[in-house]
């Protein structure tokens, strides 16, 4: 479907739920959608961007198929949302590309960094330091992954930025960002409104597992960015070079961080395969697979290198990982990663509704 059948889509069945309002109290969704009687094109990319698809509402629904209204609602803002997050990209078409072949994409890319790196150290990229910067020197790195780094936030900043223009943002206070990441770190939208967790991955059951396993990769990811923020302090602060010891700060973060983004990652795939796929954007299911694969594999990858790190394995284990770790980057605003950018903004424009009421 073209943009515009998509947002008409929602809107038809945004319309009748609200003229139900069986699930008011459901997740952020109902209430923002409750507000009003009329969805122009930026409440329902809104509305798509609240959504975290737990289907609770589908499976409590009286007026999905074989109803005459054929309400699905999780699918709907599925696929508005993916689309949102396509038109409001820079550039917009590698974000299409990534969505239907995202999976190819993605082991593209670490494999042809990886043949990269592993070829600069070859080249003399290497022996110049102890540990890892025996394998790449640590100039080289800076040089590869600053641009690799700075290039996504760019791109992030500017679609985030169409974004709020399209739902009708207004500046931004304090209260409205604190709100946001309050909702965004507790995952209450995850817990339903009663509680007892969504109906993600079993429609008989109740489960806080695809919450849980979230906060896995959100909290695992946070950490091994804290862990390589504290070793850049550490380097160029105080003068400690890496390599570091187990005990240090940015070993324990950065551990504790790559075990939780492996078990968080292995948990999604594995309840994304139980999950039912006529309830979410069939489009994009093997670009998020291949996201979630990505970034799994660059919390293992992390922990097999510490594992690896005195041996003659870790220079080619050290150009999988690197190369596993650049694409992630550099992809970051054309993957599901993107959602949590989105996510966190359409929560923040909720909580200025919510303070104008």
């Amino acid at each position: 479907m073209q943009t515009n059948d998509l947002i008409q889509e929602a809107r038809r069945q945004a319309e009748i739920c609200n003229a139900c309002r069986y699930c008011e109290g459901y997740c952020s969704v109902f209430p923002s959608m409750h507000a009003g009687r009329a969805f122009s094109d930026g409440d329902i990319t809104q509305l798509a961007n609240l959504c975290h698809n737990c289907r609770g509402c589908y499976y409590a629904c009286q007026y999905t198929a074989p109803h005459a209204f054929d309400l699905n609602l999780p699918k709907a803002l599925a696929e508005v949302r993916r689309d949102s997050w396509e038109v409001h990209a820079w550039p917009q078409p590698l974000a299409r590309r990534f969505h239907t072949h995202g999976g190819a994409i993605a082991l593209s890319l670490v494999v042809g960094f990886a043949l990269i790196l592993f070829a600069l150290r070859a080249l003399g990229g290497g022996n110049h330091g102890d540990g890892f910067y025996a394998a790449l020197s640590h100039n080289a790195m800076v040089a590869i992954f600053l641009p690799a780094f700075v290039l996504p936030l760019v791109s992030l900043f500017i679609g985030l930025r169409h974004y709020w223009r399209t739902v009708g943002g207004e500046p931004i206070r304090l209260s409205h960002i604190t709100a946001g990441f309050g909702m965004a770190a507790r995952m209450k939208d995850l817990a339903a409104g009663h509680g007892d967790g969504c109906n993600f991955e079993d429609e008989d059951r109740f489960s806080h597992a695809r919450r849980h396993v979230h906060q896995a990769i959100m909290y695992g990811f946070l950490l091994c960015f804290a862990a390589t923020s504290a070793g850049t302090v550490m380097h160029y602060v105080f003068n400690m070079p890496a390599p570091y010891p187990l005990f240090s700060l940015p070993k324990v973060l950065g551990l504790s961080g790559g075990l939780l983004l492996t078990f968080g990652c292995g948990g999604m795939v594995m309840l994304k395969r139980k999950a039912d796929r006529a309830l979410g954007d069939p489009k994009a299911w093997g670009g998020e697979i291949g996201f979630i694969l990505l970034l799994g594999f660059v919390g293992l990858s992390g922990l097999v290198l510490y594992a690896l790190g005195a041996t003659t394995w870790m220079p080619m284990m050290l150009a999988l990982h690197l190369g596993a770790v650049l694409t992630f980057f550099l992809l970051t605003p054309f993957t599901k990663m993107a959602h949590g950018f989105y996510r966190l903004a359409a929560l923040v424009r909720d909580a200025q509704r919510r303070s104008l009421r």
